[in-house]
């Protein structure tokens, strides 16, 4: 009978302020030519460049140390944070930005595969957050949340909220052919039923996926990570362009454009004759000459951004950069992405990357602090729609 035990992380402070956009930062017509910006968020930013992370810092996140009497104190709050297994390390640079500790708590797998949780201290009358991701694999972690929460529901918690990164089942958000389920609104259902008050979601493969819960429903972008990211980089405004790999994602890659100096436009039309299979057919707009960005909320077997990539540099695209927040990688998404037809990959951690996934053009940012800054206003009943991070203005 495999069990584990999640500790808390060390003892960090940090001196908490609502995370800054330096939108002045962002590519400008009346910059000159080539601009080399620097910007502070990226520096807090947790990166995986060239394959090889770096050791993990809580000066990465921009903390610093202050007076004793400004500590939290963990058994002060009535903030607790528990870590599912499905991304241990998000949750724990959540707790170590606001200067908490992961809540301890036991979760073990008996021989036939069930799953037992047993929270390790007391819950009652407090604000819960549950961190887990409903990723690969998505049945496992997905039935992991739900004990989760009914553990905390039974330990009389005040509020209980599911903070789920990634959001499993969120593509069966409709119905395409004829006598095929609606999984998003399943699960939707399991999680309410389970006990949680609320949900926290980052970058929902659509945005009716919100309509499904009968419960408040905190929705973040991480994309502005990305977009901060970006800017920071040596790349003349005039030559960028942002693609949509597909017409659906039309309205997240406009609105991604237009924080970039409202870059212009061009959409990869393609076919899907399957589950995982496309064709791409046609490109709508100009690249030629232009550094090409691909945006998309998630890349899971690479198939679609790696032949709308190929597309690109048929129709005389001089770089191409990927960029998503939800990085599934089912394979082969590895030998795609690694294939040469990338300048690089951006991801965010929403979902953890193994080791053996890393590849020279893969860059990992952290959405850590945006997450964490989350989290506290939904504590402190304070409004979470903090610009620019609260939304992409997508309409």
């Amino acid at each position: 009978m495999a069990s584990l035990l999640l500790n808390p992380c060390p003892n960090t402070t940090s001196n908490f302020t609502p995370l800054q956009f330096p939108l002045s930062n962002h590519f400008s017509h009346k910059t000159p030519a080539r601009i080399s910006i620097k910007c502070n968020l990226a520096e807090q930013l947790k990166k995986v460049e060239n394959g090889k992370p770096p050791p993990f810092s809580s000066q990465s996140f921009g903390m610093k140390q202050f007076a004793l009497e400004n500590t939290i104190n963990q058994n002060d709050t009535r903030l607790r944070i528990f870590s599912g297994t499905a991304n241990p390390a998000l949750a724990q640079e959540i707790a170590c930005y606001m200067g908490l500790q992961l809540g301890k708590i036991k979760i073990k797998r008996f021989a036939d595969g069930e799953i037992y949780v047993q929270l390790q201290e007391s819950v009652r009358g407090c604000d819960v957050f549950l961190v887990q991701p409903t990723c690969p694999p998505a049945n496992e972690n997905l039935m992991e949340l739900l004990i989760m929460i009914d553990a905390c529901r039974r330990a009389s918690a005040k509020n209980i909220t599911a903070v789920i990164p990634y959001f499993g089942y969120a593509r069966a958000d409709r119905k395409t052919q004829g006598r095929e389920s609606i999984a998003a609104k399943l699960v939707a259902n399991l999680i309410t039923e389970a006990g949680a008050n609320r949900v926290l979601a980052c970058d929902l493969h659509s945005g009716q996926s919100m309509g499904y819960f009968d419960i408040p429903v905190d929705h973040v972008y991480g994309q502005p990570v990305i977009l901060d990211y970006l800017a920071s980089k040596t790349i003349c405004s005039d030559d960028l362009v942002v693609v949509s790999p597909d017409v659906g994602g039309v309205a997240r890659a406009r609105a991604f454009a237009k924080k970039l100096s409202d870059a212009p436009l061009a959409i990869v039309d393609k076919r899907r004759h399957g589950h995982n299979v496309a064709e791409v057919m046609n490109l709508i707009g100009d690249v030629k000459g232009k550094v090409a960005v691909m945006v998309d909320d998630m890349i899971d077997t690479a198939g679609t951004i790696a032949k709308g990539a190929a597309l690109l540099h048929q129709e005389g695209a001089r770089e191409v950069y990927a960029c998503s927040t939800h990085a599934v990688f089912s394979p082969p998404a590895i030998e795609r992405l690694s294939s040469g037809l990338f300048q690089e990959v951006i991801i965010t951690n929403t979902i953890p990357i193994s080791e053996k996934n890393y590849f020279p053009q893969l860059t990992i940012l952290s959405v850590a602090n945006l997450l964490g800054e989350t989290i506290w206003r939904v504590h402190d009943d304070c409004s979470v729609g903090f610009e620019p991070y609260s939304s992409l203005g997508i309409d």
